[in-house]
């Protein structure tokens, strides 16, 4: 059955509540590479309690899990990935914390029979006791086997222009080969990262890592680059996820640097160079 696109983009769902603590900030930060080097003081805030602990602006992505969008919004859930993301940080993430969230199709875009349907949703994090938003979550899902319905509500963003000097910054990152068990105790329990019988029915060798871990590989990796760690200079982070990464890979960021525009490329040396995370921009403000 066709995707209505009517139906998606009137779909209201109710406001979804959650909660974290400064635990959960701490085994995000642990599942996406911070502490790789117990003497770096800088990693450490992320990692240990005290008054100046930090919390990752990605960690945004983990601290609610609502995907009854993609159930209701009538695409095969089989034949879909999750194909790009986008966050925009509107003020620092408190260790612990209520919040309500609250989901919508912003867009849909039909690349043709064949050739799949991208649904954009837009979740916004607010602070459950003041409303304030803390993080908005644009999430760009492609449905591979619903393409054709005939409709797009305008024309599809295009991906972030990548510069073509040589990289400004190169950042490494270890991924362990039990990074998904870890990431997954984040919130997505999807057994394709967990289980070996289930990665082998879907064409993989073994379990790959979740996309957002990787991604949450990449933030960290600017964050070190162009924030000097602080979390309040990030504004923007978004991406294409362009490749699976096997735990135990290590990832290559490569990060340039045009004023506040910052733009990024993930990728595996191991596996000739595959991109893993590709049309990276940030968006950073000057310290201080």
């Amino acid at each position: 059955m066709a995707v209505n696109h009517e139906r998606l983009l009137a779909l209201q769902l109710p406001d979804h509540e959650c909660a974290w603590t400064q635990r959960d900030c701490q085994l995000y930060a642990l599942a996406t590479g911070f502490g790789q080097d117990p003497l770096d003081e800088r990693e450490l805030r992320y990692l240990l309690e005290g008054p100046g602990f930090l919390v990752s602006p990605t960690n945004a992505i983990t601290l609610y899990y609502d995907d009854r969008w993609m159930r209701e919004s009538g695409v095969d859930l089989a034949m879909s990935l999750h194909g790009e993301q986008r966050n925009i940080f509107h003020r620092p993430i408190p260790p612990d914390g209520r919040g309500r969230v609250s989901s919508r199709i912003t867009g849909i875009y039909d690349k043709g029979a064949g050739r799949g349907l991208l649904v954009v949703c837009e979740q916004v994090l607010r602070d459950a006791a003041t409303g304030e938003p803390l993080a908005t979550n644009i999430i760009t899902n492609f449905a591979r086997a619903d393409g054709g319905i005939g409709f797009s509500s305008g024309t599809a963003p295009a991906p972030h222009a990548m510069p073509t000097r040589a990289a400004d910054v190169v950042v490494e990152g270890v991924t362990r080969p039990e990074q998904a068990l870890a990431y997954r105790l984040c919130g997505d329990r999807n057994p394709l990262h967990a289980d070996p019988a289930t990665a082998r029915a879907a064409g993989f060798s073994r379990p790959i890592l979740h996309g957002m871990c990787t991604y949450g590989f990449a933030a960290r990796a600017v964050l070190q680059a162009a924030c000097g760690y602080d979390p309040r200079r990030l504004r923007t982070f978004g991406a294409r996820i362009s490749a699976p990464v096997y735990p135990g890979d290590v990832l290559r960021t490569e990060i340039w640097q045009d004023g506040e525009v910052v733009s990024f490329r993930t990728s595996v040396p191991a596996r000739d160079n595959v991109v893993v995370i590709n049309n990276g921009r940030a968006d950073v403000i000057a310290s201080g």
